[in-house]
């Protein structure tokens, strides 16, 4: 009933495995491997075995190679995979909730921990196609020599366990929203951090082969399906139990009695600064020239669910900042740009939630035709829906900085004219970034017809578009050091606010006891390329979003 006659599990196999998009992307998936394998390979010429030291010398470079391009191949293929895994999973309960079927899904006669694991094995069954389908490509390396098939069964031992347990981390978010966006966003960002920990900790590991390759096969997988099996224990305990709903399996949410029985942070819209992103309720007419679309999203409608969503999203964000800001900003100031790293990052996956649903919910509870025969121009609608996520995403990353502020006043070596410009530099990189994601995120709502695939396709390209420079110049760098190409690889961040930050670097280290003064790194015209970029990116996103919609209001 769990597995072989699970009928979850088998609906689930049958619609999702015959879509277009897996085979889509398991080609896309296989062609990115493949590409970095070639352009990775060793170039080393041919030994000449007479010359001994030579050729030892030249047998050492090509394993020194050869190690660094399997384990780029793995590093690659764990962050792939393990970004993958919420868009997977983190819909497999919310999707019952949004297409009304969640009451009858609780009043089937399966068990709860049946419903769990069929969504969670057929939520994993696409990644372990993707992975599996990647054993050829490592095949082809192992000739190379530099790694052993113990040290790739430890690497792949690994990725299935953290793929296994990042899924039912996304799976137990999705039983607790009823949005496939909150419990999308909820999910990264509990994810990110231990996969970029985990990352780090097998790449500082690489010079202990033998304790890698026991840690691999042992401490992480089990500790993966321990937690798992916990996550999944409360998944189904959650189902077996669930909140009380109504019709169509609705939660109906007070915010005065949830601020009542929440426990820990609580929302309160009539204090600063909930008020910024919560605005209390209306107790007034609106003025005459009001938006009555901005004031309804941003007084009911983002918030109509609840703001246990918003809620987690601070204070996981908080929790990871504090680290982060005594290290980056206190402790060693030339780090500075990896804390505004870190506050893009957030925006990145906190922006396209508040603005990926403007429109296509009104699609979703058909109600897009009624409020196209209201007497509002179609620019007030468009631009109140607009404005309501920035604001949110805005004020949400925009808390993140004052940490920036109180070390600009209380450490002395930001105290010069090239430091407070790059400072000023930085909160226009992070303006500029939130709203370029609540821009993009919109374009995709009014192309799509759905919030989870405007929202999977908002976050396609912010990946692309500000993560890959990232990743091509630290490939360019590792295995083509010195050349030309290296050079001018940095100019490939002009697309990208993290490659433009971390181009900025804001404090050098300290010499002799005396402070040096912050920017004399800066790439300022890196800045000024990317700000320009910026302006045309949102010109054509505008245009876009409005086309699309003249599409969408012609047919409609």
């Amino acid at each position: 009933m769990y597995l072989w006659e699970n009928p979850v599990l088998q609906r689930e196999l049958l619609v999702n495995l015959r879509q277009t998009r897996g085979f889509v992307l398991l080609l896309l998936y296989q062609l990115l491997l493949a590409l970095v394998v070639y352009f990775a390979w060793p170039q080393t010429e041919r030994i000449d075995l007479t010359q001994r030291a030579e050729a030892a010398g030249a047998e050492n470079q090509a394993l020194g190679q050869a190690r660094r391009l399997a384990d780029m191949f793995f590093l690659g293929q764990y962050l792939l995979a393990c970004m993958m895994a919420p868009s997977f999973a983190a819909g497999a309960i919310t999707l019952e909730k949004e297409r009304k079927t969640y009451e009858m899904l609780l009043a089937s006669p399966l068990r709860p921990a049946a419903i769990v694991s069929g969504k969670l094995v057929a939520s994993v069954t696409h990644l372990l196609v993707l992975i599996v389908a990647s054993l050829p490509i490592i095949v082809l390396c192992l000739p190379l020599g530099g790694i052993s098939v113990y040290e790739v069964m430890a690497a792949y031992a690994s990725l299935l366990a953290s793929v296994l347990f990042f899924a039912m981390v996304s799976i137990a978010c999705s039983s607790y929203y009823r949005r496939t966006a909150s419990a999308l966003v909820v999910s990264y960002l509990l994810i990110l951090p231990i996969a970029l920990t985990l990352v780090a900790a097998w790449d500082w590991l690489s010079s202990y082969g033998s304790l890698r390759l026991f840690l691999g096969l042992t401490v992480f997988p089990a500790a993966a399906v321990v937690f798992s099996a916990l996550l999944f224990r409360q998944t189904a305990r959650r189902l077996l139990r669930t909140p009380d709903v109504g019709s169509e399996g609705k939660e109906v949410v007070d915010l005065e009695t949830e601020a009542e029985t929440a426990v820990g942070l609580v929302i309160q819209p009539d204090q600063f600064p909930d008020r910024l992103f919560a605005p209390p309720k209306r107790t007034s007419l609106m003025d005459d020239h009001a938006n009555p679309v901005y004031e309804k999203e941003i007084r009911s409608e983002i918030f109509s669910q609840g703001t246990l969503m918003m809620r987690l999203v601070i204070q996981i964000s908080i929790l990871l900042a504090l680290p982060l800001m005594a290290v980056c900003l206190f402790m060693n100031e030339s780090y500075a740009q990896w804390y505004i790293a870190y506050v893009l990052l957030f925006n990145m996956l906190v922006g396209p939630v508040f603005s990926a649903g403007s429109l296509t919910s009104e699609r979703e509870r058909q109600t897009w035709e009624l409020l196209l025969a209201t007497t509002l121009p179609r620019r007030t609608i468009v631009w109140g829906k607009l404005l309501a996520g920035l604001r949110v995403s805005t004020v949400l990353t925009l808390l993140l900085l004052w940490p920036v502020l109180l070390a600009a006043a209380l450490v002395s070596t930001y105290w010069s004219i090239s430091s407070l410009a790059t400072l000023l530099g930085y909160l226009v990189l992070v303006t500029v970034t939130c709203v370029s994601t609540a821009q993009l995120a919109m374009c995709a709502s009014s192309v799509m017809r759905r919030t989870s695939h405007a929202m999977m396709l908002a976050y396609a390209v912010v990946l692309i578009l500000y993560c890959s420079p990232l990743a091509v110049e630290f490939f360019v760098t590792r295995f083509y050091p010195g050349t030309a190409l290296s050079e001018r690889i940095v100019w490939c961040g002009v697309v990208s606010p993290l490659a433009t930050v971390i181009h900025m670097p804001a404090a050098m280290p300290r010499s002799e006891g005396i402070a040096v003064a912050m920017g004399s790194g800066a790439n300022w015209p890196l800045f000024a390329a990317h700000i320009g970029f910026v302006i045309l990116e949102n010109v054509f996103l505008a245009l876009l979003t409005v086309l699309a919609l003249r599409r969408h209001w012609t047919l409609e």
